[in-house]
């Protein structure tokens, strides 16, 4: 199976790398950074354009883009892993559509596209008879997608329930722990490389109400948007509220929550027994599903993280190979 990789920053690199030293039958025809790209029908030295991506910034040719290769390059999947943007969804969202247009099945990462244009590009997708994975859109290396889809195939999902973000989770682990109030708590996650330079997107809650979105479409294809999900961030909370939940053996995490029955859409700072399923430490994530038949399964892992990333993507490419591409 031929695979295309656009966008080479934490998680590109960890699918490139992993494929590179896994194998898997998969062979990289095309790879894309943001100023520069590499196509080659016969196959790329994946090693080696890494090696040069860290040497140079640039991981191949400036005349190539990552549009040309996903438009006009050799591959059976594009593995489409450039950053997020929430307004648009581009880049990302022209490269998926290009892709599942000429009848090519898309793995992706990228939150946005997904969160703002799930139902169009799942009826792109089944129109032209091809796949669109995204479990690396939620929660990492969770495999919570494949879960619903698939484990839990027949049973109604009446709601969700989860520490999404993995980054208020450890801002919050730190207050509760320490006494740390949260810029103290947010300079230590952003020295530990848990926190961007700006950490708007996830300690305002925006990165765990794209998730429930993408996670409220998978289940019930309600076409809910970012605009429907009700949304209270961390950067309010102060370091007396954790000691004031901390003396009522509780603590406080940020919960995204869904439950259509309830009309219930939203994404919180909630307080919590400590020994709750959901209350896991730093920057661990954890979800709930409550069925009608399996009752409520808690899922626990990383949320995050170049490698973890990449055993999602790399999940839904090897779901692909096995199921849907044959001859190569």
């Amino acid at each position: 199976m031929r695979v295309a990789i656009l966008g080479l920053g934490s998680v590109g690199r960890g699918v490139a790398s992993m494929l590179a030293r896994k194998g898997l039958g998969i062979t990289v025809t095309g790879i894309a950074d943001s100023k520069s790209g590499i196509s080659d029908p016969a196959g790329i030295d994946v090693a080696a354009v890494l090696e040069k991506k860290a040497k140079t910034g640039l991981c191949g040719d400036q005349a190539v883009t990552a549009r040309t290769i996903a438009e006009g390059g050799e591959y059976d999947v594009l593995v489409e892993v450039t950053p997020t943007d929430v307004e648009t969804g581009e880049p990302a969202l022209t490269h998926i559509r290009a892709a599942l247009s000429m009848g090519r099945h898309v793995v992706t990462s990228n939150k946005g596209p997904m969160a703002l244009h799930f139902r169009e590009l799942t009826a792109l997708a089944e129109e032209h008879g091809v796949q669109l994975r995204y479990e690396a859109t939620v929660c990492g290396a969770i495999p919570i997608i494949q879960t619903l889809q698939h484990g839990l195939a027949g049973n109604t999902v009446h709601a969700i329930y989860g520490v999404m973000n993995g980054t208020c989770n450890y801002i919050l682990t730190r207050m509760a722990d320490e006494g740390l109030t949260y810029d103290q708590a947010l300079a230590e996650a952003r020295e530990l490389g848990y926190a961007e330079a700006d950490p708007t997107f996830d300690v305002k809650g925006i990165d765990t109400a794209l998730k429930l979105v993408i996670l409220a479409n998978t289940i019930w294809n309600n076409g809910v948007t970012l605009k429907d999900v009700e949304c209270t961030g961390i950067d309010l909370l102060t370091a007396e509220a954790l000691t004031l939940a901390g003396s009522q053996n509780s603590t406080i995490r940020l919960i995204g929550e869904v439950v259509p029955e309830k009309r219930l859409l939203r994404v919180s700072p909630r307080i919590l027994p400590k020994k709750h399923p959901l209350v896991v430490r730093d920057t661990l994530n954890a979800v709930t599903v409550v069925t009608d038949m399996a009752g409520a399964i808690t899922e626990v892992g990383k949320g995050a993280g170049s490698v973890e990333t990449a055993s999602a993507v790399i999940g839904d490419l090897l779901f692909i190979k096995n199921c849907h591409v044959t001859g190569h």
